[in-house]
């Protein structure tokens, strides 16, 4: 991920990194992969999520293959910057959830030169950037797209497409709600949920 090493070592400033991708890719995990490496170099890290997330556990950042590290639960993004101080590594996971502001508290983060770790889905059930992620990944320094498999063709896919009925654009799930699919197999299910969705005459 990391190409080439920092040449001009003055330079004091951080990076985003940003790990996106749909349900069940992996991102959790990477996560908190990229974390505990830093928690072994006995680099200070702080981890946030969103309060609304609660599905695994009310404090800690659980992935869906049951690897967890402990996290601070924030209702806003700007609870990250007043935590986040003295930090030499923030991770932010469930990115999609905040408020836009968090796209600046990442980046007056990096200013400071804190590296930040941001994980979340690049796109909503309906397959349509998901709230501060695009500008998060425009802003970001490093972007790595994690796919999961579809479950429908063995493909990779990038699309999470949701099983329950409901509109709603935010609505915590698992695999009784979701379930990652291709594009072709996305686009297949969604025009077969149109269908479906039609009044009868």
């Amino acid at each position: 991920m990391f190409l080439e090493n920092t040449v001009n070592h003055q330079e004091q400033f951080g990076w985003i990194e940003v790990i996106c991708g749909s349900m069940f890719s992996g991102k959790t995990e990477e996560l908190i992969r990229r974390l505990r490496r830093a928690q072994f170099a006995k680099q200070r890290v702080e981890i946030f999520k969103p309060s609304i997330d609660t599905r695994y556990d009310d404090d800690s950042v659980v992935s869906h293959q049951g690897s967890e590290i402990r996290s601070t639960p924030v209702p806003a993004a700007a609870n990250i910057r007043i935590l986040a101080d003295g930090c030499d590594v923030v991770g932010i996971d469930e990115a999609q959830f905040f408020d836009d502001e968090i796209v600046t508290v990442c980046n007056d983060l990096a200013n400071a030169g804190i590296r930040v770790i941001v994980a979340g889905l690049d796109m909503d059930f309906k397959g349509q950037p998901f709230g501060p992620m695009p500008a998060l990944m425009a802003t970001a320094e490093y972007v790595t797209k994690v796919h999961a498999v579809c479950t429908r063709t063995g493909n990779l896919a990038n699309y999470s497409f949701r099983k329950a009925a409901n509109d709603n654009l935010v609505m915590l799930g698992e695999t009784e709600e979701y379930e990652p699919l291709s594009r072709a197999a996305y686009f297949k299910a969604m025009r077969e949920h149109q269908k479906t969705e039609k009044p009868t005459k």
